[in-house]
């Protein structure tokens, strides 16, 4: 099996440079079937439909990158495109390999705008995104230390994540990320730029108003836009629970730099309130993984929580109270009351959304 896996023939039928962690053969024959047969021809199918489609009724596509904020800031977009004509988006919680070639094939003859997100995870999954779709607009939302498992420190995700750059006619920048300033000199002349904003929330709408700005979309069409927009779930998802409390949901995903940025957004909005923190494990951050918890541990003690409780066995390099979530269930009713605030931020395996349906 692993010389078929390790053949050229094979990773060219699979997918270009597409990563090996994708192909499960030894799951069973369905799987064999799906990962050999099925995703190979329904990805090239996609390739040759999009390709078709910029050609003949000129969509417009738009790929969006980034250590955090992809989501939100493709949710943003869509929102904005879909008051100008028909836009399809990515959608779910699915691994990018499949869900680009599943949302292309969504398109129709009138689709006037496709919004995908790029996520990356492994090395040469761009390259793969790269080769299914070339974007009229790159975006990259930050920089951050992410899956530094695989990618090894801040430079190896932007490596991986700036080969959107070359691979896209136009590319949509932060001029406040240290990193991305790098290409200014490569592509000046097709690269737009925005700034943060006060919050994570104001970054997200300022990206997507960019966006906006290249298509050429009027200003009320984005101001609407953006009015419009919902959070998905598990993603700095505001709720108001019965006892007067407030709870921040932002369980999906977490990375040193996004936690410190959600903790900013959740201080913006918990003015005269107390504030209880319950944060779980980053994952994927390889050799980086302890000091990067010892980071956030230091500026989670300058912010001032009441309360901050770990999940997992990284944690203890941010808190003390380290519990587990049938322990924390107890211990967070308590806080369930007018004039408090509860921040819910780890990565999605460490299981935070549980613990929030049982509160609420």
């Amino acid at each position: 099996m692993n010389n078929l896996t390790n053949s050229k023939i094979f990773k060219s039928w699979i997918g270009y440079k597409l990563p090996l962690v994708h192909v499960k053969l030894n799951l069973g024959i369905k799987k064999i079937i799906a990962d050999f047969f099925l995703h190979p021809i329904k990805r090239r199918i996609a390739k040759y439909y999009i390709y078709f489609l910029q050609k003949l009724t000129k969509i417009k596509v738009i790929a969006i990158t980034g250590s955090a904020g992809k989501t939100t800031t493709k949710e943003m977009v869509a929102s904005i495109l879909s008051l100008d004509g028909n836009t399809v988006y990515s959608e779910g919680n699915i691994d990018p390999v499949f869900n680009i070639p599943r949302t292309i094939l969504k398109c129709r003859l009138n689709t006037k705008y496709l919004v995908l997100e790029f996520g990356v995870e492994y090395p040469q999954e761009m390259d793969f995104y790269l080769w299914l779709v070339k974007p009229d607009i790159g975006v990259i939302t930050n920089i951050f230390p992410t899956h530094t498992l695989y990618f090894k420190n801040r430079e190896g995700v932007f490596k991986e994540k700036s080969k959107i750059i070359k691979g896209s006619k136009k590319v949509v920048l932060n001029k406040d990320d240290g990193f991305l300033k790098k290409v200014k000199q490569n592509k000046s002349e097709q690269v737009y730029w925005f700034k943060n904003g006060k919050n994570l929330l104001g970054t997200n709408a300022n990206v997507a108003k960019t966006v906006a700005k290249v298509l050429n979309i009027d200003t009320k069409k984005m101001e609407k836009g953006i009015k419009n927009y919902h959070p998905q779930n598990h993603r700095l998802k505001v709720i108001k629970h019965r006892s007067g409390a407030v709870i921040v949901d932002d369980t999906y995903n977490s990375n040193p730099e996004a936690l410190i940025a959600s903790i900013n957004y959740f201080n913006s909005i918990s003015k005269g309130r107390k504030k209880i923190l319950v944060v779980g494990d980053m994952l994927e951050l390889g050799d980086l993984e302890v000091q990067e918890h010892k980071r956030v541990g230091v500026f989670i003690k300058k912010v001032g929580f009441e309360k901050v409780y770990g999940v997992g066995s990284l944690v203890k390099y941010v808190t003390s109270e380290v519990k587990t979530i049938d322990e924390l269930t107890d211990e967070l009713k308590k806080f369930l009351k007018p004039r408090y605030s509860i921040l819910f931020k780890a990565s999605r395996s460490i299981g935070l959304d549980r613990l929030i349906e049982k509160l609420i």
